[in-house]
């Protein structure tokens, strides 16, 4: 049985990413085990999967050179890998790399398509093109390894679960991926005239404005600051469908199997950051606008400075395929 150290430690969306592709991973190569290595508080993402040992690190008692030599050394004795996966492609892993490189052991990295991601946000460029998938890339990594696999980008829904209700999330970590809130709110509203809506959330701000919207209608149910991230996970699976802005949600939601329509303001599922086995037939956005997307992670200002990708997003499109989707659902 051989051993393959893995790693990425954000953002929780891209860390909710690597679980499809381990999984996958895992049966089609039954001689392997792996050790994902990501922040302790992810621990429970990993949970199901077979011959996946986790282990969590809190990266501040790791801070520097000498701290990830720490790390390291620690990774190394514990679980003698035979390949290194680095999954993130960040500074901390390229030390520790380096250190395993060091002691011979075949290293593999992410090529996270940094050019490329940079022409498509190029707001002169008017000829986007569909990159490749993030899960896609996470792939590569182990094909550089040597091993072989084929990602089915595929929802594997749990069949004994009785769905029923719908999810919302209409927060997201950067301004720029958020539909407005007032719109927001009317959409939850409209919503909750006929289905039992489900609103997730998180942070202090984010639960009091959830609390205060379940008042509006019975109909609306806050589940933000109540649930564990397993009890949350447990939620999601039980949804017929979840409408998510670009965010962890969405993630959280295809690792679950539910359906998602997601909800795009200056980022793109170009960029590769559609939630694995999504549609993007269900992605909602104004796509008549020339410079989106202006981000790659919705962290930057707006170019025109009127934010038209949010301000003229719509729910009437959000409830339309609300019906066509429940419908075939």
């Amino acid at each position: 049985m051989k051993t393959i150290l893995a790693y990425r430690f954000s953002a929780f969306g891209d860390v909710a990413m690597v679980v499809p592709v381990l999984r996958e991973f895992l049966e089609q190569n039954k001689d392997v085990e792996i050790v994902m290595v990501s922040r302790t508080n992810f621990k429970t993402l990993f949970e199901e999967l077979d011959r996946v040992k986790f282990h969590g690190v809190q990266l501040e008692n790791y801070k520097g050179a000498l701290g990830l030599w720490k790390l390291h050394q620690e990774l190394y004795k514990h679980y003698h890998p035979d390949f290194v996966a680095d999954l993130h492609g960040v500074i901390r892993s390229r030390f520790l790399n380096l250190y395993f490189k060091i002691r011979g052991i075949k290293i593999a990295k992410i090529d996270k398509g940094r050019e490329e991601k940079k022409q498509l946000v190029n707001v002169w460029n008017i000829d986007k093109k569909q990159l490749k998938h993030s899960t896609e890339r996470y792939a590569d990594v182990f094909r550089q390894i040597g091993y072989s696999l084929h990602l089915s980008h595929r929802l594997k829904p749990n069949s004994a679960i009785e769905k029923q209700g719908i999810g919302f999330a209409p927060f997201a970590q950067h301004k720029g991926k958020v539909m407005p809130i007032e719109k927001s709110l009317a959409l939850a509203k409209s919503l909750a005239k006929k289905y039992p809506v489900y609103l997730f959330g998180g942070g202090k701000q984010e639960v009091e404005l959830l609390n205060q919207w379940e008042k509006e209608d019975d109909n609306l149910i806050s589940c933000a600051g109540k649930l564990s991230l397993k009890e949350e996970l447990e939620k999601i699976a039980s949804l017929k469908l979840m409408i998510s802005m670009d965010s962890a949600n969405m993630h959280l939601a295809s690792l679950m199997g539910t359906r998602v329509i997601s909800i795009w303001g200056a980022t793109h599922p170009y960029a590769g950051f559609l939630g694995y086995g999504q549609r993007i037939s269900d992605a909602i956005a104004v796509d008549d606008l020339t410079c989106r997307p202006c981000s790659i992670f919705g962290q930057k200002e707006c170019f025109r400075g009127d934010w038209a990708c949010l301000e003229e997003l719509q729910i009437q499109p959000v409830i339309k395929k609300v019906e066509e989707l429940m419908l075939e659902l």
